[in-house]
C-alpha cells in the first residue's frame, strides 16, 4: 500500500535540525534561568543569554540552508523511504 500523501520534505534537513536544536537550547536556558531568578542576579542576566541564543539559532539555520545544507541544497541528500 503506497501512501496517497507525498512528503514534501521540508524541515528534514541538516540545516532545519541544527537550527531547532541551538533555538531549543536557547529556550531551555531562558527558562530555567526564568524560574530561579527569585535566587540571584545572576539567573536574571542568563534569561537574556537565552533570549539571545534563540535568533542566533534561527541565524544558523539559514546560513546552512544558504550553504547548500537545507531540502533541496546541494550538500543534502535525503534518505530513502
Amino acid at each position: 500500500m503506497t501512501n496517497p500523501i507525498a512528503d514534501p520534505g521540508h524541515g528534514h534537513s541538516p540545516a532545519a535540525w541544527t537550527g531547532v536544536i541551538i533555538m531549543l537550547a536557547g529556550f531551555t536556558i531562558g527558562t530555567v534561568a526564568f524560574c530561579l531568578a527569585e535566587f540571584s542576579p545572576v539567573w536574571v542576566a542568563l534569561i537574556w543569554v537565552g533570549a539571545a541564543i534563540v535568533p542566533i539559532g534561527a541565524l544558523v539555520g539559514w546560513l546552512l540552508a544558504r550553504a547548500g545544507y537545507g531540502v533541496k541544497g546541494p550538500k543534502y541528500s535525503p534518505k530513502a523511504h
